[in-house]
């Protein structure tokens, strides 16, 4: 028994947005058909630094596990009208195209609720579906929007560029909005018995993000800048930031400065104000901090009630969670048979677990199988004949 057994997911989406959330939605039980291209979807080909897992993209293989996969040309009326026709048997549709792209097919949500009335359609983009910038015809992609919505301007330290995170942040969090937005449609149906629309973007979710600095902004009066001396948040006193020890770096997060201070044994620290002079009082910590290893100075911070960590690489992460057996790595099987590590679900239900029941898919490897549901055999031929 999973959470989301008895719903079907029509999934049009690609890249991370849409990919991301409906891999959640079907960790989690629901049957997610994924409809790609003939040619599959456009991430199968992205290479990550450069390299294949196997022939295919690390980045598809993290995003479509427990999925199937059908592959059909959506410009075809003879498809067109065998989504339709499967589209009665699903409880949600998502899509991530362009605004507009989806209508112009004949597979937007009017189409969708002539066939399901209470249809739950959901739209991911990358400035919503009817701003200013949507109508402009402007590309959505992750970098574009740390830079437009003022995230990487905000990172790093005041003499580096505007510094975009390390990994796609606004993909990730508006997947997850994406996601919760349709639990609660498929909540809001049950309770209410009522189909809707669902959309999300990029950009609302980069700005949304930012929620206390934005309302400090705003009500304060105040644009926060980035310290000279890697305070990670703008907005925030010393000690809080990134520290350089003897053999790496360590994090000191929320601690009174004179708490870290007196710790650390750094003297005069009360002549330092924790916000006006904060890159002077971060400096002078570290200076002390720069004569020892992390692990020294975390046996003297953490026993105080300093909020620290060591700074790790990624490897270094995966490898503790091997080494511990963590169910957050999972191993499937790759797309030549060969076992493939992903990383597992990070939602954890004690009476409806999720499940790893499905591999990545191969391009259209269910198409026969899914169409069969809900085509004759005459359909189903011609469909596909024309299908991978």
């Amino acid at each position: 028994m999973q959470a989301l057994d008895a719903i079907r997911v029509l999934d049009f989406t690609q890249m991370m947005l849409g990919p991301f959330a409906t891999q959640l939605l079907a960790d989690l039980g629901a049957d997610v058909i994924k409809v790609e291209r003939p040619e599959g979807e456009w991430e199968r080909d992205l290479a990550m630094m450069g390299e294949y897992v196997d022939g295919e993209s690390a980045a598809f293989l993290a995003m479509n596990r427990n999925k199937r996969s059908v592959a059909l040309d959506l410009k075809d009326p003879r498809a067109k009208d065998a989504l339709l026709k499967l589209a009665a048997t699903c409880d949600v549709v998502v899509e991530n195209f362009r605004p507009g792209v989806m209508d112009r097919l004949g597979l937007g949500y009017a189409d969708f609720k002539a066939v399901r009335d209470d249809i739950i359609y959901c739209s991911g983009s990358g400035w919503g579906q009817d701003t200013s910038f949507a109508r402009e015809g402007r590309l959505g992609q992750d970098l574009l929007i740390q830079s437009m919505s003022g995230l990487a301007a905000s990172t790093g330290r005041d003499i580096d560029p505007p510094t975009p995170a390390g990994t796609a942040i606004v993909d990730h969090a508006t997947a997850l909005t994406l996601a919760n937005g349709i639990m609660a449609a498929i909540i809001a149906r049950s309770t209410h018995g009522i189909g809707q629309r669902v959309e999300v973007d990029l950009y609302s979710t980069a700005i949304a993000m930012q929620c206390q600095e934005i309302s400090a902004f705003v009500n304060q009066g105040a644009e926060y800048r980035r310290s000279g001396s890697g305070i990670g948040q703008s907005w925030l006193s010393a000690p809080f930031g990134i520290y350089e020890t003897s053999d790496g770096w360590m994090a000191i997060a929320m601690a009174p400065l004179e708490t870290v201070a007196s710790a650390v044994g750094v003297a005069g620290i009360a002549d330092f104000d924790a916000w006006t002079e904060r890159d002077g009082a971060k400096n002078a910590l570290e200076a002390i901090i720069r004569t020892n290893t992390a692990q020294h100075w975390l046996d003297v911070l953490l026993p105080a009630g300093v909020w620290a960590a060591r700074v790790r690489s990624t490897k270094e992460a995966v490898d503790e969670l091997r080494e511990q057996g963590s169910d957050l790595l999972v191993t499937v099987d790759g797309p030549a048979g060969t076992p493939i590590e992903l990383v597992g679900c990070p939602v954890s239900l004690s009476g409806t677990p999720w499940r790893q029941r499905l591999a990545p898919p191969r391009i259209g490897e269910h198409t026969a199988a899914v169409f069969g549901e809900v085509l004759d055999d005459v359909s189903l031929a011609n469909l596909v004949g024309d299908a991978r």
